[in-house]
């Protein structure tokens, strides 16, 4: 089955897209407006990107070409935010921040969450997170009338003590991490089931005998 994206709604190309490139980290983004008031709003189209700078993007859905959501508005107005990962033990904590509050509406009080001071920029972090990255604001690209992309530079990162193996060779425990991921719809995934599959050298394939 072929399906021409170019002749497709966008609501159509959305599930198309969303059901096939899964599973995906969700960026749990916490952020402030200008008062100071917290907001938290999960993001499932994100993903790390570069490391010189470290780079991580996520993109806003609006909701509507006037309306760009209480994150887009403070990033933009701040300049900064945090992205916090989700584990096993918050994705029901995650799930309620995705409630379509009205803007003066806490996230951080409607879901039970406790905000923790950042080390480097004034927006809070979400404490229950396992890991979480302070960024200062890049860009934003728009991407047509209903999605931006935002990019941020990660100045600070934060993961929970236990899940550090080495921190002298930053090196981390992923599985205890206990991080989940977006699938379609309403359906999550657990990254627990894990295999390992090492890299092939150009001279180990070389040399083996493939039935050729």
């Amino acid at each position: 089955m072929q399906f021409n994206l170019s002749t497709l709604d966008p609501l159509h190309r959305y599930k198309l897209l969303s059901s096939t490139v899964t599973p995906r980290p969700i960026a749990w983004v916490s952020t402030i407006d200008a008062d100071g008031l917290p907001n938290a709003a999960p993001f499932s189209f994100f993903n790390v990107f570069a490391e010189d700078p470290p780079t991580l993007a996520f993109a806003i859905q609006h909701r509507s070409g006037t309306d760009r959501k209480d994150t887009g508005e403070n990033v933009r107005s701040q300049g900064e935010f945090v992205v916090n990962l989700v584990s096993e033990d918050n994705v029901e904590r995650m799930n309620v921040c995705a409630i379509e509050f009205p803007p003066h509406v806490d996230e951080f009080a409607e879901a039970g969450l406790t905000p923790q001071a950042s080390t480097l920029i004034r927006t809070p972090r979400i404490a229950e997170s396992h890991v979480a990255f302070e960024c200062r604001l890049m860009r934003i690209v728009e991407l047509g009338n209903m999605r931006s992309l935002v990019l941020g530079e990660v100045l600070m990162m934060h993961v929970r003590d236990d899940a550090v193996i080495d921190a002298g060779r930053c090196w981390i425990d992923t599985r205890r991490l206990a991080l989940v991921g977006r699938m379609q719809g309403n359906s999550y995934v657990r990254t627990s089931d894990v295999f390992e599959l090492p890299r092939i050298a150009v001279e180990a394939w070389s040399a083996a005998d493939h039935g050729a």
